[in-house]
């Protein structure tokens, strides 16, 4: 073959450094996003934070046309009039949020409550051990048992292993570590210490009045049947035991107000606060979305260090000029990625609406190139803008990907989302008469009188993922 050259014509994508950024800062959850911004801040001093208000109207209303360079993920282009301020030969880039209206002193102003400090469960323990009248070396023994208790107050430790593992100069028998733990069973919280489930309930039924009820049945119930009240087995309870059914109801009943896991009761976590990066409100008879000034950052570039750049010609300013450009570019990203949340945002609220008026049952189905569609994005943009964040709504606060899911037809020719049919489910099961539960054969039967057909093993997967029982579970007598 005869060696030759040819022109050939192409269009290819270039990921440009800021365009690469815009994409990561846009699938970034507020608290990442939050967590970069403060790295750049110690990194780069051509940014910093600003105290200033700024009356950005930041909130989108139906049908309102929003500028947003978050086109796609490869359209690069914005209108610089909305990055400008009134003075065009301003140097400095800021990125603020509307405060208006907002006092130090607003009384209507929501804040976290701070959770209450609360002793651990082993801190508790040792404090009761400490004003008990044991002696001190019933203390020590019991004292490690304690330190060997697991998350939910169980001895899973074998003693006969523990007393194997502890030094001989101890002189720690088995029979000590046994007495130890019968008495940290018969501390001040009765459950803990207990090495079975049927052990940590019994303990804390025996810990009740003598006079209580069917206590005995109960503990019967709990030490030697524990099996058969899991499985809701009464028929054959009844004939082991020889028990009328209002006894055994009673038993039942002592049995489910126990806790199983004693040490729940000493949780101290701390739990976790979602900033939303959305606030979602009715005014004038339309939903709209505005966006949260808590969850954006008040960033802008140093005024004094870009007039000083400005006033030099020499290049050894070149560092200071490419962070400078970084900052610049800091700062468009994140508006363009708070613009974007905002019309997805919207575009959500505007096809949800009536999930806001009417709950779970009225979600319509709802997929991410619907969206991507109507806002002419790319759907992997949707995508990122709806992963990780968050909309703070009247019913409570949702992450975005919440209102996406898929939809079956009905025999009107309409579509009801999969939302609206775990919905459905959970209305049929807290309704339903407890002795005769409905099977998922039989809520199949229900919802397709209300033209829904829905498979009964659909039935059964939506109610698993509800984590509801399954029929024999739920019975009671």
């Amino acid at each position: 073959m005869k060696a030759s050259l040819q022109l050939r014509v192409s269009q290819q994508l270039t990921l440009t450094p800021q365009l690469q950024q815009s994409i990561r800062l846009l699938q970034l959850s507020t608290q990442d996003m939050q967590q970069e911004v403060a790295r750049m801040l110690e990194e780069n001093p051509m940014l910093e934070l600003t105290d200033e208000v700024a009356y950005n109207n930041f909130s989108a209303e139906p049908g309102a046309s929003l500028k947003s360079s978050g086109q796609s993920d490869t359209d690069q282009s914005r209108s610089e009039d909305d990055s400008r301020s009134d003075d065009d030969s301003a140097p400095v880039e800021s990125f603020e949020w509307n405060t208006a209206g907002r006092g130090v002193d607003d009384e209507n102003e929501t804040y976290p409550e701070q959770a209450a400090l609360q002793a651990s469960m082993r801190e508790y323990l040792h404090s009761q051990l400490s004003i008990s009248q044991l002696d001190i070396r019933d203390r020590q023994v019991i004292g490690m048992l304690i330190d060997a208790l697991d998350e939910n107050g169980y001895m899973a430790q074998d003693l006969a292993e523990l007393a194997e593992l502890l030094p001989a100069e101890l002189a720690i028998s088995l029979d000590d570590l046994e007495t130890a733990l019968v008495q940290l069973q018969y501390l001040d919280r009765p459950g803990i210490g207990a090495r079975t489930l049927s052990e940590c309930l019994a303990l804390q039924l025996k810990a009740l009045p003598e006079d209580t009820p069917q206590r005995d049945l109960a503990i019967s119930l709990v030490s030697h049947h524990i099996d058969l009240v899991a499985a809701h087995d009464f028929a054959r309870i009844k004939k082991l035991l020889r028990c009328s059914d209002d006894n055994l109801r009673v038993a039942q009943n002592l049995i489910v107000s126990l806790n199983p896991k004693p040490g729940d009761e000493f949780d101290s976590s701390v739990a976790d606060y979602v900033v939303p990066d959305v606030i979602v409100e009715k005014h004038k008879g339309k939903w709209c979305a505005r966006l949260n000034s808590d969850a954006m950052p008040r960033l802008r570039v140093n005024q004094m260090y870009a007039n000083i750049l400005q006033q030099r010609d020499d290049k050894s300013g070149a560092p200071l000029v490419a962070q400078l450009q970084e900052a610049s570019w800091l700062i468009k990203s994140l508006r363009q990625r708070f613009e974007t949340i905002l019309r997805v945002a919207q575009a959500i609220v505007e096809r949800q609406g009536a999930f806001l008026e009417h709950g779970e049952i009225a979600m319509r189905p709802l997929v991410l190139r619907e969206i991507a569609d109507a806002l002419e994005l790319h759907e992997s943009t949707v995508s990122r803008g709806t992963t990780q964040k968050f909309m703070r709504t009247p019913r409570g606060i949702y992450e975005f990907k919440y209102f996406f899911g898929s939809g079956l037809v009905t025999e009107s020719g309409g579509v009801c989302s999969s939302a609206a049919i775990r919905e459905l489910i959970k209305q049929l099961v807290s309704t339903e008469d407890s002795c005769k539960p409905l099977t998922d054969g039989r809520m199949s039967e229900i919802l397709a009188q209300q033209g829904i057909v829905v498979a009964r093993r659909t039935i059964a997967k939506y109610r698993e993922a509800l984590h509801i029982l399954p029929v024999n579970l739920r019975k009671s007598l």
